[in-house]
């Protein structure tokens, strides 16, 4: 076989599965590539689309509070162990490298024991739980953010920033506004409520429209299953449900993104210059991280950041107008950073070990 081979790990959300894509789309030809995730993850679907060799193991939610569903699924993440193992035992992987996520931990756990060094990459200010369980087993960690380094072990954590996917940086404005039918009188305001979509951002921009549309044109990617055909003839709105291919046409024409706290996609836009809105997830969606990394964000002036306890009409459109008014010095801050070379180095720590 002569090749080094890898298996690739983590799910739950695309977060945890576009910068995998990002790194497997770099390394070099020498590699068998692999992905082990959940059986019925958005991981599978993603990772089916490139054409790696896919591998379905049981996973269970990890939560910090005590559920009957907990008990079932401590027999899940035990099933998924001994699955994992048998994969990474026929496969024999000179490394596994995670992004965390639930269906991380077993996988991890399995190397752990088989003796297969493991990178891990934590994306967010405070790790989530998969990888505050994982790190102790690692080889490497990674982090996206400076204040994320004081939760790991100082002697193996570098922090790297966040992996971007290279196609993201490669849009073209005239093509995007092209694809939507747009004309350059008025800015362009994209919304992009993660892969599950956001169902009181996408309410309250659907009602806010009259207002919105007087002052922008709109992309709304409002997830699967959101699209809603009675605005379809609202001129300057467009509504998707994703998109893979024009992505980065339509955020090269972006003027303003809204957004939710997701670290990976508020890396893409700080590297694109591109002003945000974010709307974190709340507390009682979330474990919390989405606030931080939004915090973090606002405080270096690359957003504003709105919760969504307080999303109505007027706190958009106030926030909104108070972007576009100090656009420039929005861009300023986000020119001004250190760009992340994150995938570069991730690509080269992988290529250099033995």
């Amino acid at each position: 076989m002569g090749n080094k081979s890898i298996v690739f790990t983590g799910g739950g959300s695309a977060g945890h599965v576009t910068p995998n894509m990002a790194i497997i789309k770099e390394l070099d030809k020498g590699w068998d590539i692999f992905y082990i995730g959940s059986r019925k993850g958005i991981e599978k679907e993603l990772i089916q689309k490139i054409n790696i060799p896919y591998y379905g193991i049981n996973s269970g939610k990890l939560r910090r509070y005590f559920d009957f569903q907990n008990v079932k699924d401590a027999f899940n993440v035990i099933k998924g162990y001994f699955e994992a193992k048998i994969i990474l035992k026929k496969l024999k992987p000179n490394l596994v490298f995670s992004k965390g996520g639930f269906v991380s931990v077993p996988v991890i756990l399995a190397a752990k024991t088989l003796r297969i060094p493991v990178f891990i990459h934590e994306s967010d200010i405070t790790p989530g739980l998969a990888n505050k369980i994982s790190q102790r087993f690692a080889t490497k960690i990674f982090t996206s953010f400076e204040e994320a380094k004081k939760f790991f072990p100082e002697h193996k954590t570098t922090v790297i920033g966040s992996p971007i996917r290279k196609e993201i940086l490669s849009g073209s404005a005239a093509r995007g506004r092209a694809f939507l039918g747009f004309h350059s009188n008025l800015p362009v305001l994209t919304i992009m409520g993660g892969s599950l979509g956001a169902k009181k951002i996408n309410e309250i921009i659907r009602t806010s429209l009259p207002e919105l549309t007087l002052k922008y044109q709109i992309v709304h990617l409002c997830g699967k299953g959101n699209k809603e055909e009675r605005y379809s003839n609202v001129s300057g709105y467009r509504q998707y449900e994703y998109l893979h291919d024009e992505l980065s046409d339509i955020l090269a024409a972006s003027d303003i993104v809204i957004t939710r706290g997701g670290s990976n996609a508020i890396f893409e836009f700080l590297a694109l210059n591109i002003p945000m809105l974010i709307i974190p997830l709340g507390l009682d969606q979330s474990r919390g991280d989405q606030i931080l990394n939004a915090k973090a964000f606002q405080e270096k002036g690359y957003c504003l950041m709105l919760e969504e306890e307080k999303l109505d009409r007027e706190t958009l459109m106030e926030h909104l107008d108070s972007i576009y008014k100090n656009k420039e010095k929005f861009e300023k801050n986000m020119k001004s950073t250190q760009k992340s070379s994150a995938l570069k180095i991730l690509v080269k720590e992988i290529e250099d070990w033995n």
